[in-house]
């Protein structure tokens, strides 16, 4: 089947790098046509297809193959992809990025950083942000790990108020580590 149309020929050409299935590439016989300018939609045979596609100055994209028979748009095929990528681009700024913010501690920590420490943690949660709190060993403070785990969940009760816990206490090397969720994400206004 000759094309003369110089549009459909340019891109025949770029037809190895695509994601989609377009116009000759592809197989089927037959393939179900809807489009947002198609007044027809049905199932047609590829050649009918192909001639109705450009009869409008359009491409036939397969954007469903494994549908029996194949699902194709009649799109032009680089604003197709240019939403595609708009739509991805929308997700992606949708989800929600994960923030962890550290609190150090150290076996011997006093009352008075505690308190400092504890009012940072509380305030990481109340921001949306996750906390990774962990006892640091030095040299043969490792000695003092029921120390460090009576920190952890002394804070671990102190925040139960504003954030849950995701792991208990856990050893890791020199450090004792433990999570905190925030139970509910409040937004500054």
């Amino acid at each position: 089947m000759q094309n003369d149309n110089p549009r459909r020929l340019v891109k025949a050409k770029d037809q190895n790098s695509q994601l989609h299935k377009i116009n000759e590439k592809i197989r089927a016989r037959s393939v179900r046509v809807v489009g947002d300018e198609f007044d027809a939609p049905g199932v047609y045979s590829i050649e009918e297809a192909l001639k109705i596609a450009d009869s409008m100055d359009l491409d036939l994209v397969e954007i469903s193959p494994n549908a029996d028979p194949p699902v194709c748009k009649l799109v032009d095929y680089q604003k197709f992809l240019y939403q595609q990528k708009k739509k991805q681009k929308e997700l992606k700024a949708k989800q929600v990025k994960t923030i962890i913010k550290e609190i150090r501690f150290g076996p011997q920590t006093d009352e008075h950083d505690y308190q400092f420490k504890l009012k940072h943690a509380k305030s990481f949660l109340e921001e949306g942000a996750k906390v990774k709190a962990y006892v640091f060993f030095k040299g043969r403070s490792i000695l003092f790990k029921e120390q460090g785990e009576v920190i952890l969940l002394r804070l671990a009760q102190d925040l139960e108020d504003y954030g849950k816990v995701d792991q208990l206490p856990k050893l890791e090397g020199k450090r004792m580590i433990m999570f905190f969720t925030p139970k509910a994400a409040k937004k500054k206004n």
